[in-house]
């Protein structure tokens, strides 16, 4: 008995644990598509750039199932590079598989193009993935299911393949093709006993140490680690991308460093002696761009799965450890602790001194403070929330300053490629991946728009999805950047200026999506609570002042040679009052 290959080929995703495809229809991925609406819960989406990174947020929400995205030949595939590229910037598996034309169509480089729709995808997205092949052939299970995994061992890795029509439609044996499917070796190389009892050992003679974590630390991992870390006594960090690792009522929990960070983490980051960085890449999103002067009275310990990120220069890193952050982290729990009372009760001295919420911003009348606005949202959500903070923008880095995690809520961004956009698609795959788990979106109206026409597929599929579009009339980090560098020259950031932006309340009612605008006070507001824990998309416009300011934040200098210079974190804008600075920069 033969099988259309294409059958096969989804029998086999769903033994490696696929449930959910997002896809764009078309000719060229046509037998695929029909072979997999039949085994897999298939959500089609209105363009593919979603669908990656739907697919993305939806397998970093890690509730048990997976999804991949699937394009078509073509614009199908240029479509969704942005997403695959977002994923491999942020270490995360995404799956694609592409259409392609017929295999005696394919130009094979001798012409531009010789099959309808042809371009070639492998050459687009070999840089952006862990692999990316043609599957110009029938390949057996083992075979296949080697590609897969390869974006989900070790640094993961988007995967891209791409199969021809007639591939797709080969008429095979499965039986020859049903071949053993080997198990995977360790995700990482381990850390030797010698290092580990030397990190143990550093952190037993600090006086002011540190931990922070970055998303290569499990939640999982980090979930049995809640006691162990409260009675380690050692001041926790974490990085944007792991900031649901703990709650922010931890006791050990300091904050969130950043070049857009707390003020109060920030200061107190930049004056360990010991930082141990596990599970992090310390990108200069993390460091500041003045990574020379990143913990600088700190011995940094770094532990990262990836040789080349510990070798690439910056920052200075006393003791670069290449393997599982994980492991260092349960070891480090497992031995006996430093005194550290001192540090611990500053620390804790220096939060109570600078309040998240800063009193320096202005705000017109009648306008809510995204500051005050995000610090309300943390208290009226729960811990089974599943959190979208977008990926840019005024938004995102005032959600990343202010907003107060619960431990148990999923939070998932997409940091590295920082595309405006992302939101959307994003809280579409999360919501999916929850299963009726409120899933609740904060977005910039200026990012929103590049992907609004999702807004057809939360509808169609009815998803328990709370909209927060921050209605500020255009790309306020962009009007802010031109007022300050260039005088207020505003070129194409707002509709005075060109912009097209739609009246909110129509196009949200054209989904047929309830949609209520939102002011100072919203969390007393008993129409919005209604709405807000009711079943159901909601759309709430919130009404930001277009020129509301964003501080505290690291600012920069052009230097006479055009160049541009940065403060290091702890000197964060504006300035603090001298006594006050004097207090908590003690160690600096």
């Amino acid at each position: 008995m033969t099988q259309k290959y294409s059958d096969v080929l989804a029998d086999w995703l769903v033994n490696l644990g696929y449930t959910h495809c997002f896809f764009v229809a078309g000719g060229n991925i046509m037998h695929l598509l029909e072979s997999c609406s039949h085994r897999l819960t298939c959500i089609p989406v209105v363009n593919e750039v979603a669908a990656g990174i739907a697919a993305e947020y939806f397998n970093e929400v890690h509730l048990g199932t997976k999804a991949f995205a699937m394009v078509t030949a073509g614009p199908g595939l240029t479509n969704i590079v942005t997403a695959i590229a977002g994923a491999y910037l942020e270490s995360r598996e995404l799956l694609v598989l592409g259409g392609q034309v017929k295999v005696a169509d394919l130009n094979r480089g001798n012409v531009r193009q010789r099959g309808i729709q042809e371009i070639d995808g492998v050459a687009i997205t070999t840089p952006i993935t862990e692999k990316a092949l043609l599957l110009d052939k029938v390949v057996d299970r083992s075979t296949f299911a080697e590609m897969v995994a390869c974006g989900r061992a070790g640094r993961k890795a988007p995967v891209f393949l791409e199969i021809p029509l007639d591939v797709q439609a080969t008429q095979v044996e499965r039986g020859s093709l049903d071949t053993e499917v080997a198990m995977s070796g360790p995700a990482f190389q381990a850390v030797g006993a010698a290092t580990l009892e030397r990190i143990a050992r550093k952190l037993k003679e600090a006086t002011r140490p540190a931990l922070l974590l970055g998303a290569g630390i499990d939640r999982d991992v980090a979930g049995r680690l809640q006691n162990a870390l409260e009675q380690l006594g050692v001041p926790v960090f974490l990085t944007w991308n792991a900031m649901d690792r703990m709650g922010s009522d931890h006791p050990m929990y300091f904050g969130r460093p950043n070049t857009w960070g707390q003020r109060f983490s920030n200061i107190l980051l930049q004056q360990t002696d010991l930082l141990l960085a596990l599970g992090t890449r310390l990108s200069m999103q993390q460091t500041g761009f003045n990574w020379q002067n990143f913990a600088p009275v700190a011995e940094v310990v770094q532990v990262d799965c990836d040789m080349r990120e510990l070798e690439k220069g910056h920052p200075k890193v006393a003791l670069p450890v290449c393997g599982d952050a994980n492991a260092v982290l349960q070891y480090l729990m497992s031995q006996g602790t430093g005194e550290y009372s001192e540090w611990l009760n500053f620390a804790r001295e220096v939060r109570d001194a600078l309040p998240i919420v800063e009193a320096g911003n202005n705000t017109g009348e009648g306008y809510l403070s995204p500051y005050i606005f995000a610090d309300k949202l943390g208290a009226l959500t729960t811990p089974e929330d599943i959190v979208i903070p977008c990926s840019s923008g005024s938004a995102f880095t005032v959600m990343m300053q202010t907003f107060a995690q619960k431990y148990g809520q999923r939070i998932v961004t997409n940091k590295g490629l920082a595309s405006m956009g992302y939101g959307l698609s994003g809280a579409i795959g999360a919501a999916l991946a929850g299963r009726g788990r409120r899933t609740i979106l904060i977005e910039g109206d200026g990012g929103f728009i590049q992907n609004l026409q999702e807004l057809g597929t939360v509808s169609a599929n009815n998803l328990n999805l709370k909209i927060f579009l921050f209605d500020d009339n255009g790309y306020a980090s962009i009007r802010m950047t031109q007022k300050n560098y260039f005088g207020g020259r505003y070129v194409g950031c707002d509709t005075r200026t060109g912009l097209g932006i739609p009246k909110w309340e129509s196009l949200f009612e054209a989904y047929g999506i309830p949609v209520m605008r939102i002011g100072p006070q919203y969390e007393d507001d008993s129409a919005f609570l209604q709405r807000m824990n009711s079943m159901g998309p909601t759309a709430f416009l919130v009404h930001i002042d277009p020129e509301q300011t964003y501080f505290p934040k690291i600012t920069s200098r052009v230097t006479e040679s055009g160049g541009m210079e940065s403060n290091p974190l702890h000197r964060m804008s504006p300035d603090l009052a001298p006594q006050l600075e004097a207090t908590v920069l003690r160690y600096l």
